[in-house]
C-alpha cells in the first residue's frame, strides 16, 4: 500500500471511530496536511483544555516516525516551550506499523503520566519533582488561558462523517484482517494502544 493510500485510509477511519477524546481534520486535497486534538484527560492539570498537535510526515514515513509538534502552548515537562514533543515511540522505540491513532493516544497518556526524568521544559520537570501541586496548579492556568478553544472536531459524532470523501486518496479495499480489526471494540484497541505507549514513554 503506499504510503498516500495508507495515511488516507487511517484518516477515515479516525473520522468514523475516533478514539475517547481524540479526533482529526485534514485537508481534502492534502492528505499529508494532518492536525490531531486530544482533549485534556480528566484528573489532570489539562482538563477541559484541547491540545493541537501537528503531522509533518517525510518521505520515509512508515519506515520513520512522522515529526510531530505541540501547537497549543502547554506546561508540561516533556513538551518544550517550542512545542517539540519527548516521548520515545516518536524516536527510538517507533515501529512502522504504528500510526496516527498509536500518537495521538500515545500524547493523551504522556498527559496523565509525565516523565520529569526527561524533561524538555525543565521548569515544569523539576517543578513536578518538588511541588506537584505548585505544577497542577500552575499547568492548569497555562489550559485555562491557550487550551480552552473547543475544535469542531468534537461537535460533530463519528456517524457524521462516515460518508465523507477524501478527494484525491483514493482507498483500497479493506482486507479481512483489516476488517476484523476495524470491529474490535473501541475501549478494547485504545486500551491496547495504551499499553503499548505507555510501555514506551
Amino acid at each position: 500500500m503506499s504510503i498516500t493510500r495508507r495515511i488516507a485510509k487511517e484518516c477515515l477511519q479516525l473520522k468514523q471511530n475516533p478514539p475517547d477524546n481524540i479526533r482529526i481534520s485534514f485537508n481534502d486535497t492534502d492528505v499529508f496536511d494532518i492536525v490531531g486534538y486530544v482533549q485534556g484527560p480528566v484528573g489532570t492539570p489539562y482538563e477541559a483544555g484541547f491540545f493541537k498537535i501537528k503531522f509533518n510526515f517525510t518521505p520515509d514515513f512508515p519506515t520513520t516516525p512522522p515529526n510531530c509538534s505541540m501547537l497549543t502552548k502547554i506546561f508540561h515537562p516533556n513538551i518544550s516551550k517550542t512545542g517539540e514533543i519527548c516521548v520515545s515511540t516518536l524516536k527510538k522505540d517507533w515501529r512502522p506499523e504504528y500510526g496516527i491513532e498509536h500518537i495521538l493516544v500515545t500524547i493523551k497518556c504522556l498527559l496523565i503520566y509525565p516523565g520529569p526524568d526527561s524533561a524538555l521544559d525543565e521548569e515544569a520537570g523539576k517543578l513536578l519533582q518538588e511541588n506537584y501541586q505548585d505544577y497542577y496548579n500552575h499547568a492548569k492556568m497555562i489550559t485555562s488561558i491557550h487550551a480552552k478553544h473547543r475544535p469542531i472536531e468534537f461537535d460533530s459524532s463519528p456517524s457524521q462523517t462516515e460518508n465523507q470523501p477524501l478527494s484525491n486518496a483514493p482507498i483500497e479495499p479493506a482486507t479481512k484482517t483489516e476488517t476484523q480489526t476495524q470491529k474490535q471494540p473501541l475501549k478494547s484497541k485504545e486500551a491496547n494502544a495504551k499499553k503499548k505507549g505507555l510501555k514506551r514513554l
